[in-house]
């Protein structure tokens, strides 16, 4: 009778994992596709040439009216945004990924790590090739505060920082067991995501749709990524159990 309650038990539960599970991949599947729609909608205004408007008012709103060589703000702002978007710069981010992806092999998740490096690698390729094919100049209409070396759109800071840092905190969250820490992985890499792109705009070196068009580009690829690993290599938190220890001869 016990035998067939805890199997009873057993087949509820793994109903009730798999019925989370379909939601996830759900709900991981709508929002790749609502990312790449966004992407493709925002190209093709773009293209299009509706978006001018729009990006000029916006990228001269953070400049001072009359000096739009300097950005509104005091002279500490400038600074930070400058520190800022380096995170979302090839230098920090090799060293974040390179990092990231030895400590996951370290630790026996080398899937993952194949994964995030691969993720990375054509999230970048994907996003110079579009680079290539729209070929829209750098804005000219405020002075650049950054150096710049290709096509403008999309941003590859704000395509490749969600790319990074949204699948590692995906990653380094499916191992943590409480909600809160969860949300402040997420959390953070939302903020800094959100920053990086920002910055682009205050510094005068993308339009605001170039950075509108990098996040959701950088975020269909990692959550892309995400589920990949979830459906070939997921995480298996431990679940701090310990074993029982065996009484000593003649206890």
């Amino acid at each position: 009778m016990t035998a067939h309650i805890e199997t009873r038990s057993l087949i509820a539960r793994a109903r009730r994992h798999i019925r989370r599970t379909e939601l996830r991949l759900l709900l991981a599947g709508l929002a790749v596709f609502g990312a790449v729609w966004g992407f493709l909608a925002v190209m093709g205004e773009v293209r299009e040439g509706e978006t001018a408007r729009l990006d000029s008012a916006i990228l001269l709103a953070f400049r001072r009216a009359g000096h739009l060589a300097t950005p509104v703000g005091p002279r500490w702002l400038q600074e930070a945004a400058r520190d800022i978007t380096a995170l979302g710069g090839t230098t920090v981010l090799t060293l974040v990924v390179v990092l990231a992806a030895v400590l996951l092999w370290l630790h026996r998740r080398r899937a993952q790590a194949g994964m995030f490096v691969a993720a990375v690698v054509g999230g970048d390729l994907l996003a110079e090739a579009i680079k290539a094919l729209v070929g829209r100049a750098r804005p000219e209409l405020v002075p650049h505060l950054d150096m710049v070396y290709s096509s403008s759109f999309p941003s590859g800071h704000s395509a490749m920082s969600p790319i990074v840092y949204f699948t590692l905190a995906g990653l380094v969250a499916a191992g943590e067991g409480r909600r809160a820490q969860k949300v402040l992985l997420i959390a953070t890499a939302l903020a800094l995501v959100l920053a990086i792109g920002v910055s682009r705009i205050y510094l005068g070196v993308h339009w605001p749709t170039d950075v509108l068009a990098g996040w959701a580009l950088g975020a269909a690829v990692a959550v892309a990524a995400l589920l990949a690993v979830h459906l070939v290599a997921p995480h298996r938190r431990e679940t701090g159990a310990v074993a029982p220890v065996e009484p000593a001869p003649g206890a």
